[in-house]
């Protein structure tokens, strides 16, 4: 009984100490000159879309939750947040290679529309990031739209992905 109340003390002791150890916040409040919304022409509702539903994950701006402020769920979060921005961030978007933009607006169009996109772990919660047929519409021809304007606009080998050499 006794190693049974030093394991609890011992237990709520970490609980007590971890929420002393804290990820830095995804929180910029600089300006964003690659921002895609400030180079590629989005209308109100896209805005809109990319704030409720995407922006916490792929952006330089998460808006947190009350419960962000708990770990280790506050560790889980920023683990996921920069695993998203990795992937995409809207806010650095213009920063990268034609190819990649291209790429990225292709598959960003394809995951909102198969449903893959927002995630399901975050809709649970956030349910105004949850996105209607018509949304996920208007999100894919966007994306779409602005995809046929750089075929326009650039030449087709400024879209080829060029492989990165892995040193063995």
């Amino acid at each position: 009984m006794k190693r049974k109340k030093i394991l609890l003390w011992i237990v709520l002791l970490l609980a007590v100490l971890i929420q002393f150890y804290r990820p830095a916040r995804n929180i910029s409040a600089s300006v964003q000159p690659y921002d895609i919304t400030t180079t590629y022409n989005t209308s109100a509702e896209v805005k809109d879309i990319l704030k409720r539903a995407c922006n916490d994950c792929h952006s330089n701006n998460t808006v947190y939750p009350w419960y962000a402020e708990i770990q280790p769920v506050a560790w889980w979060m920023n683990k996921h947040v920069a695993d998203g921005k990795r992937h995409l961030n809207f806010n650095e978007f213009t920063n990268n290679r034609i190819s990649r933009q291209y790429k990225k607006l292709g598959e960003s169009a394809e995951m909102v529309n198969e449903g893959e996109m927002p995630l399901s772990s975050y809709t649970i919660i956030h349910s105004n990031a949850r996105l209607t047929a018509t949304e996920k519409k208007l999100f894919s021809d966007w994306c779409e739209g602005i995809r046929s304007m750089m075929k326009e606009k650039y030449p087709a080998d400024s879209f080829v992905v060029k492989k990165r050499v892995v040193p063995i």
